[in-house]
């Protein structure tokens, strides 16, 4: 799994690494187009997605005409439901397999952004290692590996770290920063928000608002598309809410890529939505079947009279 691991991470890394570089080290910015162009690299599985979405929304009422005729009998309305699906040309996974590809791409692509001294300064396993245990040994339990990079760039930065010139040297022209917040700190929430504020809970918030904005939107057009899609709404707080929450947990870098991420996700999911959404698609293929049937029509017609006809 390691070596799956590696394999994944590698080539996500180089690009992480390269825009890094191309923006002067700034981390934030790297972060941003980085997720941006694996966005937009991953358009064709959503536009299969959205196929597949189109497909089921085709067969749909023969589905539900099925449905009723068989009642309760699920063994025979499962047999018959495969035979339409054969007879439609439907994958009943059609919709899954875009998902399965997207989600460790999504895992590798956090994991990069949580590991910049690895893949962007390039820094040794070994010497992170070693780094890793000094700062538990001075400052205690980061809490988790995810924590532990980011902690490490954070206390040499600081200067409360010292004896890793090779991993100072390595990070001294990197900005980690994003409008004055320090992405390797972990914002760490306080109900006495009067005395405790820190302006890295921004990140977090940031999350929160850009997922939001984002279910929003997703809700608005999917229901202008399709309107007998089923309704969303509890979706529209659960995901900002677990990015908030989550946001309280990782450190800042995690939050502002997540941020990005919804924003630019779904900015894309609506666009595909408005220009190549399910009604569209559908509405495509029913016109290219009329454009057939009537092909057929004129030639059967043509046929009759002996006259030639064109495709």
């Amino acid at each position: 799994m390691s070596k799956f691991w590696d394999f994944l991470l590698m080539p996500l890394g180089w690009i992480l690494e390269k825009l890094t570089l191309l923006f002067g080290g700034n981390f934030a910015l790297a972060i941003f187009f980085f997720t941006l162009i694996l966005n937009v690299i991953l358009i064709p599985l959503s536009m299969k997605t959205q196929k597949s979405s189109a497909a089921q929304a085709r067969v749909k009422p023969k589905l539900d005409a099925l449905k009723k005729k068989y009642g309760d009998d699920r063994q025979r309305y499962s047999m018959e439901m495969q035979k339409l699906y054969q007879q439609e040309n439907v994958s009943m996974s059609g919709g899954c397999l875009p998902l399965l590809i997207r989600f460790p791409i999504m895992i590798g692509i956090y994991n990069v952004v949580l590991s910049p001294l690895k893949y962007i300064a390039g820094v040794s396993t070994e010497t992170i290692e070693a780094a890793g245990k000094a700062v538990e040994a001075q400052f205690g339990k980061v809490g988790n590996n995810y924590l532990l990079q980011p902690a490490i760039i954070n206390r040499i930065q600081n200067g409360e770290l010292t004896g890793f010139d090779e991993i100072a040297n390595k990070i001294k022209n990197l900005d980690f920063n994003f409008l004055g917040i320090d992405l390797t700190s972990k914002p760490t929430f306080n109900i006495d928000i009067i005395h405790h504020f820190e302006w890295n809970w921004m990140i977090p918030i940031l999350a929160f608002a850009a997922a939001m904005i984002s279910s929003i939107i997703s809700i608005m057009v999917q229901k202008k598309v399709n309107p007998d899609a089923p309704n969303m709404k509890g979706m529209m707080l659960t995901m900002p809410l677990i990015s908030l929450f989550l946001g309280f947990t990782v450190s800042a870098a995690a939050g502002f890529y997540w941020a990005c991420s919804s924003l630019i996700a779904g900015g894309i999911q609506a666009v595909l939505q408005v220009a190549y959404g399910p009604g569209k698609i559908i509405a495509a293929e029913q016109l290219k079947q009329t454009h057939k049937r009537v092909l057929e029509e004129n030639k059967l017609a043509a046929a009759a009279k002996n006259i030639p006809v064109e495709d």
